[in-house]
């Protein structure tokens, strides 16, 4: 006969120490599933994986991809981890040409060239998309990936709907134009437009008294292959010319510029802050990592504010020998865990804002913008929501 099932005070102080397990290693929560049957019954049931999110609160940093320049090569289809765990399998390791363009609550979307697709590594789930609307004739463009669900917490946003948005500089015309998808329309929206008047007014304000451009006040602005920042009910991008910064509100369907605090640094992040209530700003200027905050006063108006410096030494953040093969440089944030990555000559490292706490992520390479990948690495439930614990512990 099989023996009685234990008492539920047992399992209930199973639980409460399987919750204390850190989700930024997560093969401990997935062998202690595999210990024995009551045990992954608790790990498996639907109250666990909700109280495991909120005692845990953000997803933990479990990787990345990384994107490069326009006139750099495609990076390698490759999804790095920054955990114990193995690897994520690639999607576009086909032979087809892939681009990451960004990593947001738990998904990742990447263009296959013509069209996109939205991956959840943790289920192996995709979504293939359709290419984005011929009026957007791009010559460089970045895009965003988001949950869709209204009132989402995104601790664990899992099979939802989602939206797309896909911002570009057009081919010929000196102008800036957004779309965005719906996977519960299956459709592009109608392209908006921040026009060539708009973007002019703008570079006659970056254009300084002995600055001027070959070309006068001809101006291209060049939108930049870097990961966006979600802040509230926009999507921010930054533009060449000056770290000029392009807000697209999906509220209001609207394009529109914002004012960088500093035109004098060229390899910046944009990033949520202040509980994803205003924008920010990361840098490093000379051997100074600066971050910026966007402050609202209560007439509307913005301000910027130096809010942060931290002083990068040799101690703190290696670099080459000869500093031949770049200066340091923010390369991407990784939002509600405060984690910052920077690029260096000798690798990729990620600097713990609350700690100060610097680890070397991946080695030597050209690191333009990274997408950092976050997500609750579970044993699935049973109906679909994570993988296989035996599969997980033959990969561990």
């Amino acid at each position: 006969m099989a023996p009685p099932p234990p008492p539920p005070l047992v399992d209930d102080v199973t639980a409460e120490i399987l919750l204390l397990l850190p989700p930024d290693e997560p093969e401990h929560l997935i062998r202690a599933a595999l210990v024995c049957k009551p045990w992954l019954r608790i790990i498996r049931d639907p109250g666990f994986r909700r109280s495991y999110r909120d005692l845990h609160g953000a997803p933990p940093l479990l990787g990345f991809l990384h994107r490069l320049m326009v006139f750099q090569r495609d990076p390698t289809a490759r999804f790095a981890s920054t955990t114990s765990m193995p690897e994520f399998p690639h999607p576009g390791s086909g032979g087809r040409r892939t681009r990451p363009l960004d990593c947001r609550h738990g998904r990742v979307l990447i263009h296959m060239l013509p069209g996109f697709l939205v991956w959840d590594p943790v289920t192996g789930d995709m979504h293939h998309l359709p290419p984005e609307p011929e009026e957007i004739d791009w010559l460089i463009y970045s895009a965003a990936v988001l949950c869709a669900v209204d009132g989402c917490d995104h601790l664990d946003c899992r099979g939802g709907p989602f939206r797309v948005v896909f911002v570009a500089t057009h081919e010929v015309k000196n102008i800036i134009l957004a779309s965005v998808y719906s996977s519960e329309t299956g459709a592009w929206s109608a392209p908006v437009c921040l026009d060539n008047n708009t973007c002019e007014i703008y570079a006659r304000h970056v254009l300084r008294e002995g600055r001027p451009t070959p070309y006068g006040l001809y101006y291209t602005p060049y939108l930049q292959p870097r990961r966006g920042a979600l802040v509230g009910d926009a999507v921010y991008f930054t533009v060449r010319e000056g770290n000029g910064i392009v807000k697209y509100d999906l509220g209001k369907d609207l394009l529109s510029m914002i004012d960088p605090p500093t035109p004098d640094v060229y390899y910046i992040a944009l990033m949520s802050m202040d509980n994803n209530t205003s924008l920010g700003f990361a840098c490093i200027q000379g051997s100074t990592l600066c971050m910026w905050s966007r402050k609202m006063d209560t007439e509307e108006a913005a301000e910027w504010v130096q809010y942060r410096a931290i002083e990068l030494d040799k101690t703190i953040l290696p670099v080459s020998v000869d500093n031949s093969s770049g200066k340091p440089s923010v390369v991407g944030f990784a939002e509600g865990v405060g984690v910052i990555f920077v690029s260096s000559g000798v690798g990729l490292f990620t600097i713990k804002l609350s700690s100060g706490q610097v680890n070397k992520v991946d080695g030597p390479g050209e690191y333009f913008s990274v997408l950092p990948y976050m997500s609750f690495y579970l044993p699935k439930t049973g109906n679909g929501g994570g993988q296989d614990a035996t599969d997980l512990l033959h990969s561990t």
